[in-house]
């Protein structure tokens, strides 16, 4: 059988406690979760934190601390930590989690869109927390801005690091950026890149874009210098990675991504996605790597050099 990388995207910032009773929100729920997905056959998870008493997205160190540290202590799976950080904070930081913690992945956003996430509060009337609704409607004049100098910035601590970026990619002008960076010396060959479909203000999730951003990646970075994966929100999910994985790619699955395991059925912990999709790359003659074996995809450092 053939290898793919599957990753767990765990909680998020995009999804508030009132969508799914199901998402993880303290630390110990995070970590609990990464571990039950890597039981189920993923091989990295990729960490957000929140608040534990209102589940409210945020940047706090010591829950990272206490989220990697858990997900250590109980298996050797690869950890990826965000640097999406909250608004108004500096691109210092939000990339202060890779220079306290010095994880094998982190990912690094590859230029500025638009994120909506207003059109959600349609079918909400009733929240749980007061902090959602404001939220999700002050996404309607929100841009997520990743500029040449955060980018920057970014690669500089990740290699002072020895931490391998995870360059997720929302649009297609966002492989020239990754270009860009390649000839500047700030990224080293091969780059690991994600692909990140159906954002609202980014490129929607389809097959044509997806083959249309690996077409360009090869065509700008060359085919041999990048491995890849898909990541797509709602219920292009499950489609979208399942097409990567027969393109030769790799796939992300997660509550973050996705709260609904098939129509009308929720997913009840993050192993239920891993687990659906660990079948249905099975049937097309592909096994989940080992987190060894994705270490060695990725020329990664060693969970004996991280610092938690």
């Amino acid at each position: 059988m053939s290898k793919a990388i599957i990753t767990v995207a765990v909680t998020g910032s995009i999804h508030t406690p009132t969508m799914s009773q199901y998402l993880p929100l303290t630390p110990e729920e995070i970590a609990d979760q990464a571990v039950e997905a890597h039981a189920a056959g993923a091989a990295v998870a990729h960490i957000h934190v929140r608040n534990p008493q209102t589940g409210q997205p945020s940047s706090d160190r010591e829950l990272f601390r206490e989220v990697l540290t858990r997900v250590k202590s109980k298996c050797n799976m690869i950890v990826c930590t965000t640097t999406g950080g909250g608004i108004g904070m500096s691109p210092e930081q939000r990339v202060a989690v890779v220079s306290t913690f010095k994880p094998e992945l982190a990912s690094c956003n590859m230029g500025s869109i638009n994120f909506a996430l207003f059109p959600l509060l349609e079918k909400m009337k009733d929240f749980k927390f007061p902090w959602e609704k404001q939220y999700l409607e002050m996404t309607e004049d929100f841009i997520f801005p990743n500029t040449f100098k955060s980018i920057r910035i970014f690669l500089e601590t990740m290699n002072a690091s020895g931490t391998k970026p995870e360059l997720e990619i929302y649009d297609v002008g966002q492989i020239h950026n990754t270009a860009f960076m390649i000839q500047h010396g700030l990224l080293k060959l091969p780059v690991y890149i994600q692909f990140v479909l159906g954002i609202l203000g980014a490129i929607p999730a389809t097959l044509q874009n997806l083959v249309f951003l690996y077409d360009t990646a090869c065509r700008l970075l060359g085919e041999k210098n990048f491995v890849w994966s898909v990541c797509a929100a709602g219920r292009f999910q499950m489609p979208m990675v399942t097409h990567a994985l027969l393109m030769g790619g790799n796939g992300r699955v997660g509550l973050e991504d996705a709260l609904w395991l098939d129509r009308g059925v929720a997913a009840e912990s993050n192993a239920d996605p891993v687990r659906k999709l660990v079948r249905i790359a099975k049937e097309f003659g592909i096994a989940p790597a080992t987190a060894a074996e994705a270490r060695q995809i990725l020329g990664l450092k060693g969970l004996e050099k991280v610092g938690y």
